[in-house]
């Protein structure tokens, strides 16, 4: 499979200080801070306590893309567990095969379906207990 119809990437999520940490990457790796999408600016709406919160911003870092976010308000943040890799790809039936193939013995956080960000995502916690989204990347849906 060409990198040009697939990728995986780090996606970062925080507890609030999203921001803060965008900021401070893009100081480390001396690139521009990204634009950002907070949850009160979705599609989606947001409670007042995640308006501002960062929903998503991400930095191409090495040849990879960096994502950020801060969890839901409510959510239970863990510090240290906060890491997951995103597999995008442009053909879905490769995409759906992996996604099913990291649900065996784990346990699927959101089934694959199509979002407002993606026509087709998903997250899986596989049964190492890494965590792994995978998003349709726009295009054709054959590699």
């Amino acid at each position: 499979m060409s990198e040009k119809n697939a990728s995986i990437d780090v996606y970062l999520t925080f507890n609030g200080d999203c921001r803060e940490a965008i900021k401070f990457y893009a100081a480390v790796f001396k690139l521009d801070v990204p634009h950002s999408m907070s949850y009160g600016e979705s599609p989606t709406g947001a409670s007042p306590a995640e308006k501002d919160r960062i929903l998503y911003a991400c930095m191409p870092v090495f040849g990879m893309n960096m994502m950020f976010c801060d969890c839901p308000a409510d959510s239970d943040f863990v510090r240290g567990n906060n890491v997951m890799l995103t597999i995008s790809l442009r053909d879905e039936a490769e995409l759906a095969r992996l996604f099913q193939e990291f649900s065996q013995g784990g346990d699927v956080y959101m089934p694959l379906e199509k979002t407002f960000f993606s026509d087709l995502f998903g997250m899986v916690c596989d049964r190492f207990g890494i965590i792994w989204q995978f998003s349709k990347m726009a295009g054709s849906s054959s590699s």
